[in-house]
């Protein structure tokens, strides 16, 4: 299989090592994320090639760029950067600013090309403005763009919202899962939000102290049991893909399919059809062992089954319950719950869901 990103990388540094190793999908889009100081930056240079970790070995796609003997400069790695600043050059309008790295690639490799990366990104009103003229977010559409005229291979994001607000970040972030569905470039996106992560992330990376805590599809890394040492308690839960399947005007909700099974949320001003991605939290998912009978105040219930249970803190008063409804869910309830329950792997029960976000709702921290 040569769709594949193969990265082994050990840095010893004064105050922090780096020690990971990683096979991720040369495709959509990988969030490298962890707390300042997990060494997500230091992981991005080394892919890029700015730091050379002694022994590092990486792969993308069935060719090496680094190992015993190998270790291609950053130019020849075919390697778009974004970072948290924009960098443009405010001598050149937007236009000249898009084509610098373009007209520095050799025509036989221009897989990209300026009409339709100014399409994808909506720049074309930009062009003939120079780049102190353009509010924040337009800059970073800009440096994006720029990146993507370079025809690379894979492109590395930097925390590129982190200067944000809420508002401009909004705006962005449909053009960056654009980038991957229009142009099959994979990208790997580093952040310490959570909100970002939610919205964007097909594979998960999870750094803590320079090491790789979990990575794969976001939907299993984010309700493994595991994920609450790593990262706190503030968004674990679930992460499910979801499609709208009708709207319920007189009660003003959205019915979501989900496997097969049914969702309601507020409503929400998408077509019938369209894909959805939906944030559970695992305080707000109880477990029953039985079917719920009569009327009850809860839309969402769905039919799993448990799959694993975390650790049993002697102190503590609660415990994670990973579900397997179809895709994982993560439930946390109270030690005396599981035990009135008798809770074991492979049992079947009913989680009856208090809450359910849309990830653009999910708050980051």
């Amino acid at each position: 299989m040569t769709d594949l990103l193969t990265a082994k990388f050990k840095m010893d540094y004064a105050e922090f090592n780096l020690d990971v190793e990683l096979n991720l999908p040369a495709k959509g889009v990988t969030v490298v994320f962890g707390p300042s100081g997990s060494g997500k930056t230091t992981l991005l240079r080394c892919l890029a090639g700015l730091e050379r970790a002694p022994s590092g070995f990486l792969k993308l796609a069935g060719q090496v760029w680094q190992d015993e003997e190998i270790f291609l400069p950053i130019q020849e790695r075919k390697i778009g950067l974004v970072f948290q600043e924009s960098r443009l050059f405010p001598h050149l309008n937007i236009q000249e600013n898009l084509l610098y790295g373009y007209q520095r690639t050799l025509p036989a490799e221009r897989n990209l090309h300026l009409d339709e990366v100014v399409q994808v990104l909506d720049l074309g009103r930009l062009l003939k403005r120079a780049p102190e003229k353009l509010s924040g977010g337009e800059r970073q559409r800009v440096a994006i763009g720029r990146a993507l005229l370079t025809s690379p291979k894979l492109l590395l994001m930097d925390e590129p919202l982190a200067s944000l607000d809420m508002q401009l970040k909004a705006e962005i972030i449909p053009f960056i899962k654009r980038i991957e569905d229009e142009f099959k470039t994979p990208i790997i996106y580093v952040t310490h939000s959570m909100n970002e992560v939610l919205q964007l992330v097909d594979t998960m990376v999870i750094l803590k102290s320079g090491k790789v805590v979990n990575f794969g599809p976001v939907e299993e890394v984010f309700s493994d049991v595991r994920l609450r040492e790593a990262v706190g308690d503030g968004q674990v839960g679930a992460v499910l893909e979801t499609s709208v399947s009708e709207h319920d005007e007189e009660f003003g909700l959205t019915r979501l399919d989900f496997m097969g099974q049914a969702l309601n949320v507020p409503k929400q001003n998408i077509p019938v059809g369209q894909n959805l991605r939906v944030h559970i939290h695992s305080k707000d998912v109880s477990l029953s062992t039985v079917p719920p009978e009569g009327a009850t105040s809860v839309l969402n219930i769905l039919k799993a089954r448990v799959e694993k249970i975390g650790i049993l803190d002697p102190k503590g008063y609660s415990v994670d319950i990973e579900l397997d409804a179809g895709r994982p869910i993560l439930a946390t309830i109270t030690r005396k719950s599981l035990s009135n329950l008798n809770l074991k792997p492979g049992q079947p029960v009913y989680a009856h869901i208090k809450a359910i976000k849309m990830v653009h709702e999910s708050d980051s921290f």
